[in-house]
């Protein structure tokens, strides 16, 4: 029983992650269209994050999905 209630957390939490991905990615979008004020080197890495961000959804690892993502909206002030 114990296993089960595991397994179910487990893929609850994960199915979070993942639905909470495309969000994120939309959020940072919506700012880099906006032209925002930031710095060129930080817009090179707000660029990557967000691509690493979207390579990690796809491949399953929303956690790091996650990471990346929040690094890149810190730096665009989201």
């Amino acid at each position: 029983m114990k296993r089960i209630i595991a397994a179910v957390a487990l893929t609850a939490s994960s199915l979070a992650f993942a639905n909470s991905c495309p969000t994120h990615m939309k959020e940072i979008d919506a700012k880099l269209s906006s032209n925002p004020s930031v710095a060129a080197a930080d817009m090179a890495t707000v660029k990557k994050l967000r691509a690493d961000g979207e390579a990690f959804h796809k491949a399953g690892k929303h956690a790091e999905s996650e990471k990346a993502l929040g690094d890149a909206k810190k730096l665009l002030g989201i």
